[in-house]
């Protein structure tokens, strides 16, 4: 009888022994607490030989396990008069809004999350629930409706991390999505309507700025077309009067030189470009002979204007 409690005695105490033996993972940390007083040391993945159980409190900690969580409104919550999730717009609007959690353990602060374990998690949905009701009761429900689904996660990331470091969680939130946000079964009819007809309104501000555009566009281009218009008529302007300076200083300077050998030179001038008109004007039918029958050959017009007398 005494050997066999001997050997039962052998086998709980043996048992007991074992129960300072901890077989921690690979991504995991461990903290361990001495008749309830930290131990600095956090041992990380492999065999932990300690002290038995009572003595030694060991707590393992995924660190690097990402992890999810629903927080706000649920399809089927029992009836309720007022919804998990359903909150209030600026302007007195009710909205269901879910979101989805991504967080882990964050490793600088295990003890942190070692020390509130058992109510970290209820905390941590407060804490998103309470930054997403800051962001929806701070605006119109038109406005949370339109943006809310990019803007309602970034602010309830960032807000919430910092209630969370405020509370001593040891969590690190890495991304909230907004997966549900929408007004209320009831009035929803409603809010379609008035979204298709704020699409509507859109759709026609959309064509009305294109067409502006548009406008703009063909007025800067017919702007650009005058001015290259404008430039090349100048410059042409500008050619012609050097040509005609050109052409005048010539005839000054023949004119000149001419006089001097010919005294009568300006009458040969002025009886050359008399020609000239005339022969355009009969070309154009605008002249002809008085009478044909004054002369053998017409009227003579080259005695116009007359010689002085002697």
């Amino acid at each position: 009888m005494k050997k066999a409690l001997l050997i039962f005695l052998s086998i709980g105490l043996g048992g007991f022994l074992l129960t300072g033996l901890t077989q921690i993972l690979p991504g995991e940390r461990a903290v361990v607490r001495r008749f309830g007083h930290l131990l600095p040391d956090q041992p990380g993945p492999g065999l932990r030989v300690g002290f038995p159980w009572g003595i030694d409190r060991v707590d393992r900690v995924a660190v690097d396990r990402v992890n999810q969580m629903h927080v706000g409104y649920i399809e089927d919550d029992g009836g309720v008069p007022l919804p998990t999730g359903q909150m209030l717009t600026g302007d007195n609007n009710l909205v269901n809004a879910g979101l989805s959690v991504h967080y882990k353990v964050d490793a600088a602060r295990l003890v942190e999350y070692a020390m509130q374990k058992e109510t970290a998690l209820e905390l941590l949905t407060r804490a998103v629930e309470s930054a997403a009701a800051e962001w929806i009761a701070s605006r119109g429900v038109d406005e949370v409706l339109l943006e809310g689904k990019l803007e309602l996660g970034r602010f309830a990331a960032r807000a919430a991390q910092e209630l969370v470091r405020e509370l001593g969680l040891g969590l690190e939130i890495l991304d909230v999505r907004v997966g549900l946000l929408a007004p209320p079964d009831e009035v929803k009819p409603a809010f379609d309507a008035v979204a298709r007809a704020q699409t509507g309104v859109r759709t026609l501000v959309n064509k009305a700025e294109q067409e502006a555009a548009l406008r703009v566009s063909q007025g800067e281009a017919d702007r650009f077309r005058i001015q290259q218009e404008t430039r090349a008529w100048v410059d042409n302007l500008h050619l012609q009067a050097r040509t005609e300076a050109k052409r005048f200083l010539t005839r000054l300077r023949n004119y000149q030189t001419g006089v001097r050998i010919n005294p009568t030179y300006l009458r040969q001038i002025w009886e050359e470009e008399r020609g000239k008109v005339f022969a355009k004007l009969k070309e154009q039918g605008a002249i002809g002979l008085i009478d044909s029958t004054l002369g053998k050959n017409g009227l003579d017009l080259q005695i116009i204007p007359l010689a002085p007398k002697k």
